[in-house]
């Protein structure tokens, strides 16, 4: 395990209990007292815990995202479900990108794809997001125009929130809009932690000629606090295999195209 992947341990490994010490550090992630007692440290002088005698606590910070320090949950699936998303897309199109560790993965499947990066006297493709970390990855290429909304930066998930957001979206218009949800169920519909997130995303869904909600299979049939609205305003869903034959035709029955990565 290289040091960032065991800084991301370690705070995947706080964010559970609040309290951590050295030991546990040593037990499970199989490291001597010195390199353990480092990591914390390093993540302290970062301001991402506070050290104590042995171990340390964690602070009020948003430990469910920074994405640089987060182990990637299901980063398999994801993979697939932005490669299977990036298909859709066609050079010249305007795409849509909430945040998110999905919209992460098809943002860096969109900047892998040869076409797309080919030079060009103009962008190739124009990517339209209210995530900042996204936003800082695409702009090492130069091939894709990103258009980054305004707003208010929300700490758990890099996105920006408020009614600059909307001032910017209301004025373009998108090919293809990739939506990331916590939850997604037949019945329910799609729902997120946050109710700015979810009214932005909504927003960004109608902006655009093809919505996809995007979704590995382990968030459906589960719901969150914020509703997106009606499923109608979504084309398809892109999951992962996981999804059984049966929930598949119950997004079916609800109006929902249904693509498997």
């Amino acid at each position: 395990m290289n040091r960032a992947d065991r800084l991301t341990a370690v705070l995947d490994l706080l964010a559970e209990s609040g309290q951590l010490e050295v030991d546990d550090i040593i037990e499970k992630l199989g490291v001597s007292a010195a390199t353990a007692r480092r990591d914390l440290d390093a993540l302290a002088s970062r301001q991402l815990l506070t050290r104590t005698r042995g171990g340390a606590i964690g602070q009020a910070v948003a430990y469910d995202l920074p994405v640089r320090y987060k182990n990637e949950a299901r980063g398999p699936e994801k993979r697939r479900i932005a490669a299977a998303s990036s298909a859709l897309v066609t050079r010249g199109d305007v795409v849509g990108l909430c945040g998110g560790t999905t919209s992460t993965a098809i943002a860096s499947a969109l900047g892998a794809r040869a076409d797309i990066m080919q030079a060009a006297p103009h962008p190739n493709l124009t990517v339209v997001t209210n995530a900042i970390n996204i936003a800082a990855q695409l702009a090492m290429r130069p091939q894709i125009k990103t258009v980054v909304t305004g707003g208010v930066v929300h700490s758990r998930s890099y996105e920006l929130v408020g009614p600059y957001v909307n001032e910017v979206l209301m004025q373009v218009t998108l090919d293809l809009a990739f939506i990331g949800v916590t939850g997604i169920d037949p019945l329910m519909g799609a729902t997120v932690h946050d109710e700015r997130e979810a009214a932005i995303n909504s927003l960004m869904a109608r902006r655009a000629t093809r919505a996809m909600l995007v979704a590995d299979s382990s968030k459906i049939g589960q719901t969150a606090f914020a509703s997106l609205g009606d499923l109608a305003q979504f084309d398809a869903l892109i999951t992962d295999e996981g999804i059984t034959t049966e929930q598949v035709a119950a997004f079916a029955a609800a109006g929902l195209d249904v693509i498997v990565a």
